[in-house]
């Protein structure tokens, strides 16, 4: 196989668990996610105003290269025009807690366009929604909340890019800066939001705070599913490299298939920056870990010290294996997509975005990492592009031209 992005360093570590080893419904697991649940979930996120299934794109020229038969590039920069999958999620979220608030001061439960067209914004305005972000989680909830009719106010940490935090505030949202991290911010977020009797709607569950959270993880199955129904049988993949933050999209994805194929389901591989490596350290411990400091990576929407209770619960015996990468690697599998080098179609992918899919290059080019994963010329490879040029600024400069020119490649005779 070619070599396809540099040979940067990065770790692998297989679970020592046994993995999928049970039916997924044992131990609780149903109880966070299931494909009952995700059908309700689809209902309305279906129904919403400018919903259409993101691109699932073929990556035919890199797979080629990697020695793979294919390579299946869900690409969620045009979500509702936030540019990320999140908006599957946050928003999702506030709209199933104001359609429980509306439902039980009235009595029965409401449409998604009755709370759109502000038939309940006497009930709904008086409701304030809260959560900390590393920018694209708190765009959903902002842009929920002023689709759906109430007030929000989102906390970033100081290292959230100005843009990030600009893209937020469009959506009428209050957003507060926070000294420290990512987390320390969560937990202000949360400290603030008892003080006020707001509620908070975070993509993270932790003790005390699980419910929410489920939705917010629920929502984002709606992204797997449109997947399955975009590929050809002769597509189901034999690997997912996802990416994880505090683990929340990732426990989605592996509970999906977990459930619906059981014991056929694709290996599920975990990748995340080695200067946030929550979920690394959690599966060497055996249990939920704290990775303190500043958490400082480009891969902004996965600089998470703490690894989410309830996505760990099926993380912990559903994943095969977690890798870390560094912020370099992510830069070349930016600059790859962008410049289509093997002969693909140019795709626009963010810092978060390319992480599983760097994760699969550097193993695919290592011949020992290779084999332990079982990748081979059969092997069909799953990867989730999370956002677009969601800091255009950063994207710019890594990529070396706006996010425009790259989605309009030059057309030559």
């Amino acid at each position: 196989m070619k070599t396809v992005i540099p040979a940067n360093d990065f770790k692998i570590l297989a679970n020592p668990l046994p993995v999928r080893s049970e039916p997924y419904a044992r131990a609780g697991r149903s109880e966070i996610l299931s494909l009952a649940k995700l059908v309700e979930a689809e209902a309305e996120i279906t129904s919403w105003p400018g919903y259409r299934p993101t691109p699932l794109v073929r990556l035919d020229g890199i797979a080629d290269a990697a020695a793979v038969q294919a390579i299946l590039y869900k690409d969620e920069g045009s979500r509702f025009g936030l540019g990320s999958f999140k908006a599957l999620g946050g928003a999702y979220a506030v709209f199933s807690l104001l359609q429980g608030i509306v439902a039980e001061e009235i009595g029965r439960k409401v449409d998604v366009h009755e709370l759109i067209d502000g038939s309940f914004r006497n009930l709904t305005e008086k409701v304030t929604v809260t959560c900390a972000t590393d920018g694209n989680h708190g765009r959903s909830v902002a842009w929920g909340a002023q689709m759906f009719g109430c007030r929000c106010v989102i906390y970033v940490h100081e290292h959230v890019s100005l843009a990030r935090q600009k893209a937020i505030a469009a959506y009428g949202a209050e957003v507060r800066v926070h000294p420290g991290n990512y987390d320390e911010a969560v937990r202000q977020a949360a400290a603030d939001a008892a003080q006020n009797q707001w509620i908070t709607v975070s993509d993270t569950s932790y003790e005390g705070y699980t419910v929410i959270p489920r939705d917010v993880m629920q929502g984002y199955g709606v992204a797997l599913a449109e997947s399955f129904a975009q590929m050809t049988p002769a597509e189901r993949p034999t690997h997912v490299f996802m990416q994880a933050g505090v683990g929340g999209v990732a426990a989605s994805f592996c509970s999906y298939l977990w459930e619906r194929f059981g014991e056929e389901a694709p290996r599920f591989i975990v990748v995340e920056p080695e200067r946030a490596d929550c979920v690394y350290r959690t599966l060497e411990q055996g249990s939920p870990c704290h990775v303190k400091g500043e958490l400082d990576t480009i891969m902004a929407g996965l600089a998470c010290g703490e690894v989410s209770i309830i996505a760990w619960e099926i993380l912990k015996t559903g994943m095969d294996a977690v890798m870390t990468i560094t912020d370099q690697s992510a830069r070349d599998a930016m600059c790859l997509l962008a410049d289509a080098k093997f002969g693909d179609t140019p795709v626009v992918a963010g810092e978060s975005a390319v992480a599983g899919l760097a994760g699969f290059l550097l193993a695919a080019q290592q011949p020992d990492s290779r084999k332990a994963l079982g990748l081979d010329e059969k092997s069909v490879i799953y990867v989730f592009g999370t956002e677009g040029a969601t800091d255009p600024y950063l994207y710019e400069e890594i990529v070396g031209r706006p996010a425009e020119v790259v989605a309009q490649p030059e057309v030559t005779a």
